[in-house]
């Protein structure tokens, strides 16, 4: 297992991983006041930005969904990659060296500059494929694209492109370019024979395979020749870069689509990916010579942010809450077996599964060829329940005019039903059962709950886990912490509080700090600020903060708060502020620290005048004295406060 990142290197990653310069990347960001960018967020669809970054303290939100967090997080939701893979990919790009705890190693087995190395011969290795594609030798190629109604600026959309026949074309290339026969072995892009190494991929056309940063890992390639003794799909072999089990093909161009819509369709090739994004269904993906498994499932779960049960609310897209899984499956014998397989891995999602399957057998490529872009839509819109798919297809492997052929399909069925994940959904499935199947009700409804038993019931996570944590599909520890009512935005007190807070995250070199670090536990009335401020006094206050790099202070202040207030924090972090404009930042600070301070004096005066009624000055003339020379020292201290203004 691999050991955990030293802290002070992730510490590291965040400092020189400029936010701004990764966030940009996939979001046009302009200026939005001082210190502040803004832009449309990428994880909702929206008109009007309000997705902010704060590049000094490191932190992005958006206040129309509620995301939010630092630049590793980012990387996370936006590329579905855990938090160690994305740590290790801005550690790349930033030039920071890892290290990792005893006990365990890097994820990856090579050094940092030889996986560029790799990195880089795949990308010239994509460049070369693609121009070769318009070359004389490349007439099959053409004409396969074209025979399945793809264009020129299709397969450029894609990076398809061609092997030419040869035995060591791309290698003379690759040579030549500086890269060394131990490296394109290392690549996969060679094979090594009795006589030598030679190109894997000759004759063929090719399709660049891409993580999810799109980075080219691997390619796929389709045979075009029939003296071509190999098989009808070659990909690249597993290599420190290509793990088939672990990639989709078409996650680089479906990402965001994918975060946004929460829905993921899979289909089974590389021209069904194609066929479905060039007819508007731009979230498919496909495995790359394997089944889908479990960690297939992994990344569909991160980009689908698949960490909470939907409830059968519905999204702006008409997905749930939870998201859709939409498998599409070839009608035959093999695509039934596909979907059972399928079925298996449907208990790792929260979000719904489904199947869509073509009642004449046709794949998305197909479909679009014989009716156009609408008949893959209506392909995708038609889907059905996964485990109503896997029902009806088990059914119809039995006789069901027969008294034997009705008990074996009930037998065979019963754990299907079992199965279903959400406990509500069952005892209506194995009514239709019942229905389908032509038995009663109360026999089928006790075979499936004794297949339930047999098997033991499905466990649904209370949480998600992180992906470096324990498996999918494992109970997580309860979330900490108290769930605070949104303030009331329309309360002034609400506001100044709220204020107070942003510029001590925000500007902790302007605030006063002999005056604001002075601020009592109970100087904040509305809870979720005061859960903030603990925060803050905790990680030593705002006179603390002089010590830290920028970036550092929000870090240090969400270090000492519960779970449940970090969202709070990066909100607040990153809030816009009424100052615009660089001279005048330090004066609206000092301006609200002081109204801050004015506020707990008035509530003291409040709260010394509200003793004074009650006391009696001829039941007890001393207790009385003391409560009203109480009241006139705040009093003189808030009047103090303000002739300073």
């Amino acid at each position: 297992m691999a050991g955990l990142i030293r802290r002070e290197d992730v510490d590291a990653v965040r400092d020189r991983a400029r936010i701004e310069e990764i966030v940009s990347a996939h979001v046009t960001l302009k200026s939005a006041g001082v210190g502040s960018m803004k832009g449309l967020c990428p994880f909702h669809d929206e008109r009007s930005p309000s997705f902010h970054v704060r590049p000094q303290v490191g932190r992005w939100h958006c206040f129309g969904c509620g995301e939010g967090g630092d630049v590793i997080s980012f990387v996370q939701k936006i590329d579905g990659l855990g938090f160690t893979e994305a740590v290790e990919y801005l550690a790349e790009r930033a030039g920071v060296q890892l290290r990792y705890e005893e006990g365990g190693g890097p994820r990856r087995t090579e050094e940092p500059g030889r996986r560029q190395r790799l990195l880089e011969a795949h990308r010239v290795a994509g460049q070369y494929f693609s121009e070769q594609l318009m070359a004389p030798g490349a007439a099959a190629a053409r004409a396969f694209l074209a025979e399945r109604s793809f264009d020129r600026s299709d397969a450029e959309h894609f990076g398809v492109g061609y092997a030419p026949t040869g035995w060591d074309n791309l290698q003379r290339h690759l040579r030549g370019r500086g890269f060394t026969e131990a490296e394109l072995t290392a690549s996969g892009l060679m094979s090594q024979g009795q006589r030598g190494s030679y190109d894997r991929f000759r004759g063929r056309l090719m399709w660049p395979i891409r993580d999810v940063t799109g980075e080219v890992i691997g390619f796929g390639a389709r045979k075009l020749y029939e003296e071509d003794q190999g098989p009808k799909y070659l990909n690249t072999p597993e290599t420190t870069l290509y793990k088939k089990s672990h990639v989709l093909y078409g996650i680089d161009l479906a990402k965001r689509e994918i975060a946004k819509t929460k829905r993921v369709v899979v289909v089974e090739g590389y021209t069904d990916v194609m066929a479905a994004h060039l007819s508007g269904v731009t979230t498919a993906v496909a495995t790359c010579g394997t089944a889908f498994g479990t960690d297939h499932a992994r990344i569909v779960r991160r980009l689908l942010g698949d960490t909470t049960a939907g409830g059968g609310m519905q999204l702006a897209s008409g997905a749930s809450v939870g998201g859709e899984v939409i498998f599409t499956f070839d009608g035959d014998a093999a695509g039934q077996k596909a979907a059972v397989r399928a079925f298996g891995e449907d208990q790792r999602f929260y979000a719904q599964t489904f199947v869509a399957v073509e009642p004449s057998g046709m794949d998305p490529c197909e479909l679009r060829m014989a009716h156009g872009p609408e008949g893959v839509r209506a392909l995708v819109d038609g889907r059905q329940p996964l485990f109503e798919f896997v029902i009806r297809t088990t059914l119809d492997s039995f006789d069901l005019d027969t008294a034997e052929g009705r008990v074996g399909a009930l037998r065979a069925a019963a754990p299907v039903v079992a199965g279903i994940r959400d406990t509500a959904l069952r005892p209506e499935y194995a009514r239709m059962l019942a229905g389908w199947i032509g038995m009663d009700a109360e026999s089928v409804r006790r075979a499936v709950s004794a297949a339930g038993k047999s098997a033991g019931a499905p466990v649904r996570p209370t949480r998600a886990v992180p992906d470096d944590g324990p498996s999918a599909g494992e109970v997580g520890p309860p979330v900490v912490g108290p769930v605070f009512p949104t303030p009331d935005p329309r309360d002034p007190v609400a506001r100044l509080e709220r204020q107070g807070l942003v510029v001590a995250l925000q500007h902790p070199n302007l605030v006063p700090a002999d005056t604001f670090d002075e601020l009592g536990q109970d100087a904040f009335a509305v809870p979720a600020w005061r859960a903030v401020h603990a925060a803050i006094r905790a990680a030593g206050g705002v006179r603390e903060a002089a010590a830290l790099p920028d970036g550092q202070w929000v870090d240090r202040v969400i270090d000492q708060a519960p779970e449940t207030v970090v969202p709070i924090i990066t909100e607040l972090a990153v809030a816009p502020m009424p100052a615009d404009r660089e001279e005048v930042v330090g004066t609206y600070v000092a301006g609200v620290v002081r109204a801050l301070v004015d506020l707990g004096l008035t509530r003291r005066v409040a709260d010394a005048k509200s003793r004074l009624q009650r006391l009696d000055p001829a039941a007890d003339p001393e207790a009385y004295q003391t409560a009203w020379h109480a009241l006139l020292a705040v009093e003189q201290e808030r009047r103090r406060l303000r002739e300073s203004a």
